[in-house]
C-alpha cells in the first residue's frame, strides 16, 4: 500500500515537468534555429552571385575597347571581390560579347573566365526574345558558386548558385578586345 502511495505521489509531483519540456523541445529549437541561419546565408549569397554578375557586366559595358590581358583580368578579378567575405569557396565569371547578325542570330564574339571555362567564340547562344535585335551586340555576364552549407546536418549541399546577365554597350555599338 505504501508503494501505490509513493507512485501516486511522483504522478502529481510538477517540479521537473519545464526540464523535461525543455529537454523535449530543445533539438527542434536548435534545428530551426541553425536552419535560419543556413537560409539567411543562402539568400544572401544568392543575392550576392546575382551582385556580382550585374557589377561584372555594368563595368565591361562601359568601354569601348578592352584589353583581355590587362584590364578585363582586374575586372574580373575585382568582381570576385563582392563575394570573399561570404564563404571560402571560388566563384566562377564569365563575360562574353554576343553579336547578333542581320538574321537575328547571336553568336559568341568573345569570352574571357575567371576560374571557369570561356565560352567557345562563334557559338550560337539563345538571348531573350527583347534583346534579340539584328545588327546588335550585347554583353553578356555569368556567375556561378558553389555554396556550401556551414552546418549541412541534413546532407542537402552543396548548392550550385548562378546568375547571368545581358547589358547593352553604352560607348559604342560594340566593345573591342585586344590582347
Amino acid at each position: 500500500m505504501d508503494a501505490v502511495k509513493h507512485i501516486a505521489r511522483l504522478i502529481r509531483d510538477r517540479r521537473g515537468l519545464a526540464a523535461v519540456e525543455f529537454a523535449l523541445t530543445l533539438p527542434f529549437l536548435l534545428l530551426i534555429y541553425f536552419g535560419g541561419v543556413e537560409l539567411t546565408q543562402g539568400v544572401t549569397l544568392n543575392r550576392q552571385v546575382a551582385l556580382t554578375s550585374t557589377t561584372l557586366a555594368t563595368i565591361v559595358s562601359q568601354y569601348t575597347t578592352i584589353s583581355a590581358s590587362t584590364q578585363l583580368a582586374d575586372i574580373l578579378s575585382a568582381s570576385t571581390q563582392i563575394l570573399a567575405p561570404y564563404g571560402s569557396g571560388t566563384p566562377k565569371v564569365v563575360v562574353s560579347l554576343i553579336t547578333i547578325d542581320a538574321n537575328g542570330h547571336a553568336t559568341v564574339g568573345w569570352s574571357q573566365t575567371l576560374n571557369g571555362t570561356a565560352r567557345v567564340v562563334g557559338t550560337p547562344v539563345t538571348v531573350p526574345t527583347n534583346l534579340d535585335i539584328a545588327n546588335t551586340t550585347l554583353i553578356w555576364s555569368e556567375t556561378s558558386y558553389a555554396y556550401v552549407p556551414v552546418f549541412d546536418f541534413m546532407g542537402v549541399g552543396p548548392f550550385n548558385l548562378y546568375a547571368s546577365i545581358y547589358m547593352v554597350p553604352r560607348e559604342s555599338t560594340t566593345i573591342n578586345l585586344t590582347a
